[in-house]
């Protein structure tokens, strides 16, 4: 990987990712919700508590986590059409929304949490790139607030979250490893990553394609390095944000989840 020419469209260093800033309590109604911004891409994340769980769990005395994902019309340059209009889920939407609860899933002890369901709904309000993650950043959040909100009123005692959780996207574009790419830079990128870890440092998550030419393994250390960075600094706007909430320390790790396919 050789490094070509210095600077970004947005005047960032290439390995210095988008201010990420949130307004936790977005939402007057959710039991936690946050409006997070990286750079223009803005994503609204609300969790929905409900004292239930799905078929399969019935009965076995866990809970569960899940998410829904979706691009509101008018949040990219065109208007993309409502999915529901359409008639059916678009299989890129599917996979987001697996995606992010797999990865919130993967930080959770189910059975700490007891039998009910937590859902985050991510809507995208305003595309710019890195959507994905940035629906991963603000719903751990957003799942903070609603178990600390539990918590206050008595339905919970343990604290079912046990590590942070933090996603980044990376990339090569004209020869040059990236952090954070916005819209433009991922549009033209030669190789596009996107990389979730927990606190602890491992990996929930590694979605890489080489767009032409095939990427080597010191290329794939050099981005997930450059992810990792990255990574680290959304743990600290987690914890500033976080910090006036009642959050325990993260600690045991959570026990495997139900096989079971799905969002």
């Amino acid at each position: 990987m050789r490094e070509v020419g210095t600077g970004r469209q947005d005047g960032r260093a290439d390995d210095q990712p988008r201010a990420l800033v949130v307004h936790p309590g977005y939402l007057r109604f959710a039991e936690g919700s946050v409006l997070i911004e990286a750079g223009h891409t803005k994503v609204v994340c609300a969790a929905t508590v409900e004292e239930r769980v799905p078929p399969f769990l019935k009965g076995k005395g866990t809970g569960w986590v899940t998410a829904e994902y979706a691009l509101l019309p008018r949040a990219t340059s065109e208007r993309t059409p409502r999915e529901a209009a359409l008639g059916r889920v678009g299989g890129r939407t599917h996979e987001i929304q697996r995606l992010i609860g797999r990865s919130l899933r993967a930080v959770v002890d189910l059975a700490a949490l007891g039998e009910r369901t937590i859902t985050l709904d991510c809507d995208v309000v305003q595309a710019d790139g890195g959507t994905r993650t940035t629906a991963i950043n603000g719903a751990f959040i957003a799942l903070c607030l609603a178990v600390a909100h539990l918590r206050e009123k008595g339905s919970l005692r343990g604290w079912p979250i046990v590590d942070w959780l933090g996603a980044m996207s990376v990339g090569v574009v004209a020869g040059r490893p990236l952090l954070d790419l916005c819209y433009e830079e991922d549009s033209h990128a030669d190789v596009d990553m996107n990389v979730v870890m927990t606190g602890d440092g491992r990996f929930v998550e590694l979605q890489g394609t080489a767009e032409r030419e095939p990427f080597s393994r010191a290329d794939l250390d050099r981005l997930l390095a450059l992810a990792k960075a990255g990574i680290e600094k959304v743990y600290e706007v987690q914890r500033e944000v976080l910090a006036a909430y009642a959050v325990p320390t993260f600690g045991r790790r959570p026990q495997p989840a139900s096989g079971r396919p799905g969002g």
